[in-house]
């Protein structure tokens, strides 16, 4: 049964309980491969050291632009299934205010099932991907303070 996680933005909530309802590991890395064909293709001129995803086995690139107040991330693997991963994150979190994000933990992985299908290099990806991400949320955080 799914059950919404208190404190999520509205997407990832969606996103977790999409997970939730799969209770086969087999489905989850289905799910996050067909994620992973739906992500919008990313610049190949963006593919710099400085969008890199440190940490992770596979090449992963994210940025992150600011429309209207809220996130908009964009990213890309070279790896299917860490692509999934990226996907997941991607979908459940544009849309959300920076603030919103940097509070965020990543604890409602537990919740999707998936931490306990993912090999620990994967897992560790996918919080590098999370932090990356909260990273870019911070940083437009900060730049309004500033300003």
């Amino acid at each position: 049964m799914t059950q919404p996680v208190p404190d999520l933005p509205a997407e990832l909530n969606k996103m977790v309980q999409r997970f939730q309802r799969a209770t086969e590991p087999k489905r989850r890395y289905e799910q996050l491969l067909w994620l992973a064909q739906k992500l919008d293709a990313f610049p190949e001129e963006s593919k710099i050291e400085e969008n890199k995803v440190s940490g992770c086995v596979s090449q992963v690139y994210v940025t992150a632009s600011l429309q209207d107040g809220k996130l908009q991330y964009c990213g890309d693997s070279d790896a299917q299934l860490t692509k999934g991963l990226l996907a997941f994150l991607i979908k459940g979190l544009n849309g959300t205010s920076p603030e919103d994000v940097v509070r965020l933990t990543p604890d409602f992985i537990q919740d999707t099932g998936l931490a306990v299908s993912l090999t620990p290099s994967r897992a560790n990806g996918f919080h590098n991907i999370f932090k990356k991400m909260q990273t870019l949320a911070f940083l437009f955080c900060a730049s309004r303070e500033a300003s």
